[in-house]
């Protein structure tokens, strides 16, 4: 199991990297900076919440930061609002970052979901 987590540790730390990257190019407006500041929080907070899972004292304290990491996730993919938000009118090319940054945030949810099922299941 420890390399599988560490997977996940290393991707939800690329991904609230990427989200990092991508707000970096953004035109900046007083709309994008507060959708950013949103965005930057929540993608940060997916990974940090699954390292402590991985640390958690019990199965129970486990499922209920994992449950953190992926309502966390839910908010980056509902951060697909603070993505979608943000004002891309005169940078169209980042438009494929931000469908990226998407499909990860939702991909991420998935795998978050699926772990808190499988525990749910071992209590």
């Amino acid at each position: 199991m420890a390399e599988q987590a560490y997977d996940l540790e290393e991707r939800t730390f690329l991904f609230a990297k990427n989200v990092r990257v991508f707000l970096k190019k953004i035109p900046v407006t007083i709309g994008n900076k507060e959708d950013a500041k949103q965005l930057i929080r929540c993608s940060a907070s997916i990974g940090a919440n699954y390292i402590e899972a991985n640390e958690a004292l019990s199965k129970k304290d486990f499922l209920y930061r994992v449950k953190i990491a992926r309502k966390e996730a839910k908010e980056s993919k509902e951060s697909t609002f603070f993505l979608r938000l943000l004002d891309l009118e005169t940078k169209p090319e980042l438009e494929t970052s931000r469908e990226t940054l998407r499909d990860e945030s939702t991909q991420l949810m998935k795998i978050l979901g699926a772990i808190v099922t499988k525990s749910s299941g071992s209590l």
